[in-house]
């Protein structure tokens, strides 16, 4: 039965986020593991509200940022997976890891 690797990287820098998926993408293809994606999702903006003082009645303008988020499927290779998920990230990048797996028809 296949694992099905889900990892989901996100940062607030594109280019740098985008330089890690294409390293992690390459890798895959030299060692040849089935990989889908990358997966781009929609940047997302927030806002966060900066309070002048503890009372929390005067503000200042809202911090403002963009968090991008690409989606990278890994089919049954367990230990490149392993090794991806592991790696050492800049402080920048946020990566979360779920594992399927899944059983064929009749099994």
């Amino acid at each position: 039965m296949p694992f099905v690797t889900r990892l989901t990287l996100q940062s607030g820098d594109g280019e740098l986020l985008d330089s890690i998926v294409t390293d992690i993408k390459e890798r895959a293809e030299r060692k040849g593991v089935e990989l889908k994606g990358p997966h781009p999702k929609p940047p997302s903006r927030h806002a966060v509200p900066q309070y002048k003082d503890l009372s929390a009645e005067e503000t200042f303008g809202n911090w403002e940022y963009t968090v991008y988020t690409r989606n990278i499927e890994i089919i049954d290779h367990n230990e490149f997976a392993r090794n991806v998920a592991e790696q050492e990230y800049p402080d920048r990048i946020y990566i979360t890891a779920d594992i399927e797996q899944y059983s064929q028809t009749g099994e």
